[in-house]
């Protein structure tokens, strides 16, 4: 049960990457309402730290640290909050996040995250 845990981890770690991926070209910055020329350096060098406590996160599993599930439940809960928060928005109108892959990443990212919970909870 525990590499399981570990390979959804993983997997919903590079779905939830490439969907931030995806928010660089769809300026998601813009959906908080921040504006201006210095939107997206600050948007890429806000995910360095987050993308490696992330990691980390992914390393603390494998080693069964208690730090590592805490970790698992804060990714899961992103993957959950982002499919919500971009599907709202997508139903109120906004163009972003419209196209298939857009949406393929979060519906994928979203099954993950739940199974990442259910599994998280059973580990801890």
């Amino acid at each position: 049960m525990a590499q399981l845990l570990f390979w959804i981890y993983l997997s919903n770690l590079v779905l939830l990457t490439c969907h931030e991926i995806d928010s660089a070209y769809w300026k998601e910055w813009t959906l908080f309402g921040i504006k201006g020329d210095g939107a997206i350096q600050g948007f890429v060098v806000a995910h360095i730290p987050v993308l490696f406590i992330l990691i980390l996160g992914l390393l603390w599993i494998q080693e069964m640290i208690i730090a590592g599930y805490i970790l698992s439940f804060i990714l899961a809960f992103c993957g959950i909050f982002a499919f919500f928060f971009h599907f709202y928005h997508i139903r109120k109108g906004r163009p972003e996040f419209t196209n298939t892959t857009s949406k393929l990443i979060l519906i994928s990212t979203f099954i993950l995250s739940i199974s990442q919970t259910v599994l998280t909870i059973i580990q801890f």
